[in-house]
């Protein structure tokens, strides 16, 4: 027997999150909604090195993870999402994020992905917080990186807006970001508010209770929401109906930003 087994951090697991979305629109019609959800919480260097386990990894089943849903789409033979984002540090001047990297995320649902925005919680070998990516998708198949640079959980953070997500919102002011998660990894909130150039505009917020990512969890995340991610895209189009009807002011969709990380 080891002596020092005792002594052993076990290596951390993939988790699911069950919660919700909260979305507040505060002008010049207040429009306000939130829905059940669940994502994944996954600890990309652990799993890149054992395996993803229960989870399918670039094949089909009824839940999965891409490598090409996330960053440059690189391949797995070119390391995956996770060599796409220490490049992405390195090219940033951020070198010493060599720590487990945790991705808040969607997967994707019997073959279909949608991910409005993803988390990486990017560590130092001390388990610090070094930096957080937050990686964002609209539904024109753009893709752009806020980089938070030295971040602290529950210190809000700042990072003007310069890519188009909603044609109710004029891609001007800036985000207001929020991150907690408990020490133990039970909970975690990510709040993301935004103000235009007259102030608060839209407050929204994703939040849940994390637990292993276990077979037993997958099927019940599949049999409560079977279309999740289907459901994403149809709820973001009814709520545009509605703002429509709403008569609030439309924006013209602009070109995307020349780079694709804004610090």
């Amino acid at each position: 027997m080891n002596p020092n087994a005792s002594a052993i951090t076990p290596a951390p697991r993939a988790l699911i999150g069950f919660g919700e979305v909260r979305h507040v629109r505060l002008k010049p019609v207040r429009h306000a909604f939130n829905y059940a959800t669940y994502f994944l919480m996954l600890p990309m260097r652990t799993l890149q090195r054992d395996g993803f386990g229960p989870l399918a990894r670039n094949r089909w089943a009824a839940l999965s993870f891409f490598d090409a849903d996330h960053g440059d789409a690189r391949s797995p033979a070119q390391g995956g999402a996770l060599a796409w984002l220490d490049a992405l540090l390195q090219h940033e001047g951020i070198n010493d994020a060599d720590g487990e990297v945790w991705l808040h995320c969607y997967p994707r649902v019997l073959g279909f992905a949608f991910k409005p925005v993803s988390f990486w919680y990017c560590h130092r070998l001390d388990g610090t917080l070094r930096a957080i990516v937050v990686e964002v998708n609209n539904t024109f198949g753009e893709r752009h990186c806020y980089l938070l640079d030295q971040p602290r959980l529950g210190a809000e953070q700042r990072a003007a807006k310069v890519f188009h997500v909603s044609p109710f919102c004029p891609v001007e002011g800036g985000y207001r970001f929020r991150f907690m998660v408990t020490p133990e990894r039970t909970r975690t909130v990510a709040r993301i508010d935004f103000d235009d150039a007259q102030g608060p505009l839209i407050e929204t917020s994703v939040s849940g209770n994390l637990e292993p990512l276990t077979p037993q969890a997958m099927r019940r995340a599949v049999w409560r929401y079977p279309a999740m991610t289907l459901g994403v895209v149809l709820r973001i189009h009814w709520q545009a109906l509605q703002l429509f009807m709403k008569k609030v002011r439309f924006f013209g969709k602009p070109k995307p930003p020349t780079s694709f990380t804004t610090r």
